[in-house]
């Protein structure tokens, strides 16, 4: 049985790029895949500064290297509450219509080059929340992978739910 990570395509698929590297995150148990390309940096936030009256999953401001960035956490944004009191989430720093952002995950695995046609649509019982932030899944070996669409992550609509 093939691993749909590494697909048997023709050499010249795969010399064209015919794939899509997604950085692999952890939020509340599930797998989840940011496009790499959207990703500059990855970092352990610390030092936030609250922002008063954001929205709930606005998770404060930081300083990145000299720039400004947004702390936003992926687990509120899913609706799945905050992280639990005593871990240590990572960021990924995403740049989006200009602004630098931070995404808090769980945890950052590994970079995964997938096959876009082993794509599949959202499953029909996907939570709304999810489902509106999901470009697709990918079934791998055990478990779905949900590949992240960052636009609809980072959109700033206000949050829908108590922080």
């Amino acid at each position: 049985m093939s691993n749909p990570a590494t697909t048997d395509k023709p050499a010249g698929a795969q010399a064209a790029g015919a794939h899509n590297e997604l950085v692999t995150v952890r939020v509340a148990g599930e797998l989840l895949g940011v496009p790499i390309g959207r990703v500059h940096d990855v970092f352990v936030p610390n030092s936030l500064t609250s922002v008063p009256l954001a929205p709930g999953e606005i998770v404060g401001l930081l300083n990145l290297r000299g720039r400004v960035v947004t702390a936003l956490s992926l687990r509120r944004l899913l609706g799945v509450g905050s992280a639990p009191a005593g871990s240590t989430q990572t960021a990924l720093g995403i740049e989006h219509v200009g602004e630098s952002d931070g995404l808090l995950v769980d945890s950052v695995g590994e970079v995964m080059k997938l096959d876009p046609e082993q794509r599949q649509p959202n499953p029909t019982h996907m939570d709304r929340r999810w489902a509106a932030l999901s470009r697709g899944v990918y079934r791998l070996d055990g478990e779905l992978l949900i590949e992240l669409d960052v636009d609809a992550a980072l959109a700033r609509e206000p949050s829908r739910q108590a922080a």
